[in-house]
């Protein structure tokens, strides 16, 4: 039986925060197939290279986003035979979150409200699935691991972690019972000694991300009655 012909990709979902919205990366194709539409910044796979080579690699030529401080995790595997109209492809997505990341260095990529994404463009072979994958993952892992703190500066107030819930979630929170669970969390967050105003009105404690990776208790998602 001849081994079948088969080529293996990188797609890239990486979310940040802008202008209080969570927004992704696209890249504008202005080549078929899917000429006009919007797909994630990925690439093909070298011959000699592992697959999280490969995610940094393509976060840096395709991204447009070298050196910058960023949470990547593999999201999942996307593999029916018909994805991708030239061969088969195989994609391996994974899923990047970063603090509000400055503009793509790349001038087909661009930062895009992910409800605009979803709902309104056309997107390019099944990265639509995708991007709502990752959207998931994000959203649901902010609800037991300390992951939230990706999106923030290295110094952020309470109101500002918060914040970041809400934009990711799609739903307002009580100031108060998030600022009790955040910092009744077993070490999740670390308080310094320095307070900012950048809130507006009185100064606010600035924290730092504490070193663990579980929320014990987790923040559970409100959910819809």
């Amino acid at each position: 039986m001849p081994v079948p012909r088969l080529a293996v990709s990188v797609d890239l979902v990486v979310l940040t925060v802008r202008e209080q919205r969570l927004c992704a990366l696209r890249w504008r194709r202005d080549r078929a197939p899917y000429e006009g539409a919007w797909s994630l910044p990925g690439g093909f796979i070298q011959l000699d290279e592992d697959l999280p080579v490969a995610a940094s690699r393509l976060m840096a030529e395709r991204a447009g986003l070298a050196d910058v401080r960023i949470h990547l995790e593999q999201l999942a595997t996307y593999g029916y035979p018909d994805r991708d109209p030239r061969q088969r492809v195989v994609s391996v997505a994974y899923l990047g979150l970063a603090p509000d990341l400055p503009a793509s260095s790349r001038a087909q990529v661009l930062w895009t409200a992910v409800d605009e994404l979803v709902h309104r463009d056309r997107a390019a072979f099944d990265h639509r699935r995708i991007l709502c994958d990752g959207m998931e993952r994000a959203r649901a892992k902010l609800e037991y691991t300390s992951l939230a703190a990706a999106f923030c500066p290295p110094e952020f107030t309470v109101a500002e972690l918060r914040r970041v819930y809400e934009i990711v979630w799609g739903t307002s929170l009580d100031p108060r019972n998030f600022h009790r669970k955040v910092t009744g969390a077993d070490r999740f967050l670390i308080p310094t000694d320095r307070t900012t105003t950048r809130d507006g009105g009185r100064p606010a404690r600035l924290y730092r991300r504490g070193d663990a990776e579980q929320l014990r208790p987790p923040m559970l998602r409100p959910r819809a009655s």
